[in-house]
């Protein structure tokens, strides 16, 4: 009776699936924490929460051929100049609101969600909401009664009345505007702003 060759073995296979499941698992961390790396606010494509506190553009990169949101001079949102952990904060209440209130199954947000309602991914810098000068109002407003301050351009699509309270409608536009900066490789593809426009 022949030998049954090594590589054919039952023992030889379990112990190559043992080594390639840990050596996938080992692969699989360093490919998280280099994607947390990457992905932390505070980083290079992810500002910082004070980041609200600025002006936020965006514009065409010849270079990159794709749009990338630009950091600008001064521009407190509410008026009012947040510390770092002040802006965290509220921006957290945003992203928590946002979740509670299940917001994406609506809307997208950074490529996820529904396609009912407008992808709020670069809803900061979307020309609907007119100027910097307006443009939290209206947003605030609309949050906390979207009936009486419905923005729906002839598509009938209304947002429900959520019970938004003021402090949490703040929170989602410092959610919003913080979302705006954030380097997204140019999605969504085509969006401009009415400074772009």
């Amino acid at each position: 009776m022949a030998e049954t060759p090594r590589w054919a073995a039952e023992q030889f296979w379990k112990k190559v699936a043992i080594w390639v499941t840990a050596v996938s698992f080992l692969v699989l961390i360093v490919l998280t924490f280099d994607s947390l790396s990457k992905t932390s606010a505070g980083t290079s494509r992810v500002p910082s929460y004070s980041v609200i506190n600025k002006h936020i553009g965006y514009t065409f990169d010849d270079r990159l051929n794709r749009y990338q949101p630009v950091i600008g001079q001064d521009e407190p949102l509410f008026n009012e100049v947040l510390s770092e952990a002040a802006a965290e904060h509220l921006v957290t209440l945003g992203k928590k609101t946002i979740q509670a209130k299940n917001c994406m199954n609506c809307h997208t947000l950074l490529g996820n969600g529904a396609y009912y309602a407008p992808d709020l991914t670069k809803a900061w810098l979307d020309p609907a909401w007119g100027d910097e000068k307006t443009r939290e109002g209206l947003m605030l407003a609309f949050l906390q009664d979207p009936e009486a301050n419905a923005r729906t351009y002839g598509t009938g699509r209304k947002m429900p009345k959520l019970g938004i309270t003021e402090a949490e409608a703040r929170g989602i536009v410092a959610f919003l505007k913080w979302m705006s900066s954030i380097d997204t490789n140019g999605f969504p593809h085509n969006f401009k702003t009415a400074e772009e426009e």
